[in-house]
């Protein structure tokens, strides 16, 4: 079983940056993400990195303004957040998958291609 603590959340500003982070129990897994959910709306894949590499996928939505990171040596993973939007107000999730790797196809990465999850963790941004 893999336990997942994400921390960070918070109000900021549009225009503001925040960072988020996940803390994963075991590091023995292949993939890991972040989700987010707004208010009436289902929950939507934001970033994903492999746990042995570097380079993350992103959703249109935040490309070009949030970066996923993992730091392995601490079984942790980051989503810097910049130039955020009201729009970008959510819970966050961090989610991990054991046996596979990230698909380079991000949009094949919904909630079912997920194990673990953390608690999640609120963002809200103001105008």
């Amino acid at each position: 079983q893999v336990q997942l603590v994400e921390s960070g959340g918070g109000s900021v500003q549009t225009g503001g940056s925040h960072r988020l982070s996940c803390a994963a129990s075991r590091y023995s897994v292949n993939c890991m993400g972040w989700f987010r959910q707004a208010p009436g709306k289902e929950r939507e894949v934001v970033a994903t990195i492999n746990t042995g590499g570097s380079t993350g996928n992103y959703a249109d939505s935040v490309k070009g303004r949030f970066t996923i990171s993992r730091d392995k040596a601490n079984k942790t993973v980051y989503l810097q957040m910049n130039s955020l939007k009201p729009e970008d107000t959510a819970m966050y999730y961090c989610a991990a998958r054991r046996l596979f790797s990230c698909s380079r196809d991000i949009a094949t990465m919904t909630e079912s291609a997920f194990t673990f999850w953390g608690q999640g963790t609120k963002v809200t941004v103001s105008s």
